[in-house]
């Protein structure tokens, strides 16, 4: 969420400014209720001060056995109005709330301006594309051989966007998600495992509500209203929600796997069947919590986490840094992570790391408080994807194919895999049986 004071001190240019990420955001009401609240609460003040003042004087009138009478009638009719710009108040500062939470995360000054993804500026590339000597296919074609994930079961029990993966192709998602927590630890990330179902006050404070609630999956019933997580983004920024931390536990470095769930729209054509886009994927997750003047630093870490994975798998990836129009609503920089799928002739994204600043923090109230210092200070947030399981699969299948459908296994997850190097065509199993 953002300060209110700098709303307040430059409206005009922070309206601008935001206007980079929504063309469509204007203050003018925001700012309106803003000074109609400290009004009515000025006005209360004095009523209440003013009351106070007659009290006293009523007081001292009865000690002296003096009519009272019109000064208590004047000091009900202070009550009447102090209760009723309460109530006023009261409404106009949830509609506030309301308004302030719906803005974003104001862009850093160097990021580009622009509304169209085409425009993000690519910073890095590593890597060239990989070349064939043979029709290549893309992952769809090669797991009808090699038998990998089970789409037709997968929407026969939970509808179209819901994958299986079966046999070595569980096994794989699970290499590639020891491999990135084992690279994470070792640079230093702590582990988490959290919850996937988080409380309405957790999505909001990361800034997933309320702008975002028609992605979501939740339940609802008579026992709990809760989401699934889109991203265990969520539920790391969640475990010190409310909390004073002391600037020596500064910074936090944390990794957790999950499933991630999102109402994603179904395939935008042939070239997003399969793993592409689906509800429920599985993604190892980075979040960091720093002093203000160390989120650049951490930043670059994270990204070379990030990166050294991708480095492992010897796959090609370039790195983007976002426009202000494609960076995400909490985001002030992010550098997405791009790699090349060859069976859908484009790059995907597989991490997306961002520095978030206070945005974050502000709405989870996490705060710290610097040695021999009692002022309070809130946090910089980061996170980074490290990475999505999904498309990385993808990636390694569609770049690693041979020429008998066959594929191999980056070596840096052969020992995950039991020393197995290479993928090859088998029967499907369990056989195919017959429905009622």
């Amino acid at each position: 969420m953002l300060d209110i004071r700098l709303i307040r001190k430059d409206p005009t240019g922070i309206q601008t400014k935001l206007q980079t990420k929504d063309p469509s955001i204007n203050l003018s009401h925001l700012c309106k209720l803003d000074n109609q609240i400290r009004e009515s609460k000025t006005r209360v003040e004095q009523l209440k001060a003013k009351r106070n003042d007659i009290s006293q004087k009523i007081g001292e009138m009865k000690r002296k056995s003096e009519d009272a009478s019109t000064m208590m009638q004047e000091v009900a009719t202070f009550a009447d109005e102090i209760h009723a710009l309460d109530h006023q108040t009261k409404a106009m500062e949830e509609e506030f709330t309301q308004l302030l939470a719906s803005l974003p995360n104001l862009p850093m000054d160097d990021i580009k301006i622009s509304s169209d993804p085409k425009d993000n500026v690519v910073i890095k590339e590593f890597k060239q594309k990989p070349t064939f000597s043979f029709p290549f296919k893309n992952h769809v074609e090669l797991n009808e051989t090699l038998n990998l994930f089970d789409f037709k079961r997968g929407a026969k029990i939970a509808g179209a966007g819901w994958p299986v993966y079966r046999n070595l192709g569980a096994r794989l998602e699970w290499a590639l998600i020891n491999y990135m927590i084992s690279i994470h630890i070792k640079n230093g990330f702590m582990q988490w495992i959290p919850p996937v179902l988080v409380r309405r006050e957790t999505m909001f404070a990361v800034g997933q509500l309320p702008k975002f609630d028609n992605q979501q999956f939740k339940i609802n019933d008579e026992d709990y209203h809760l989401y699934l997580i889109p991203t265990a983004e969520v539920s790391l920024n969640g475990l010190h929600m409310d909390e004073i931390l002391s600037e020596e536990e500064l910074s936090l470095k944390y990794v957790a796997y999950t499933p991630c769930f999102r109402r994603e729209a179904g395939a935008a054509g042939s070239q997003e069947r399969g793993l592409i886009r689906m509800h429920q994927f599985n993604k190892v997750e980075m979040f960091c919590f720093t002093k203000p003047e160390d989120s650049d630093q951490m930043f670059n870490e994270m990204m070379a986490s990030a990166e050294e994975i991708l480095v492992g798998l010897d796959l090609h990836y370039r790195n983007a840094l976002l426009v202000t129009g494609d960076m995400s609503f909490a985001s002030a920089r992010t550098i997405d992570i791009e790699v090349w799928l060859p069976g859908q002739n484009r790059y995907y994204e597989v991490s997306s790391v961002s520095n978030c600043t206070d945005y974050q923090s502000r709405r989870s109230n996490i705060r710290f408080r610097r040695k021999n210092d009692s002022k309070l200070e809130f946090v910089h947030t980061l996170n980074g994807s490290g990475l999505a399981t999904s498309r990385l699969m993808v990636a390694i299948l569609e770049n690693n194919q041979q020429a008998d459908g066959s594929i191999r296994i980056p070596t840096v997850l052969q020992p995950y895999m039991g020393g197995l190097k290479v993928l090859t065509p088998s029967e499907p199993t369990p056989v195919s049986v017959e429905s009622k």
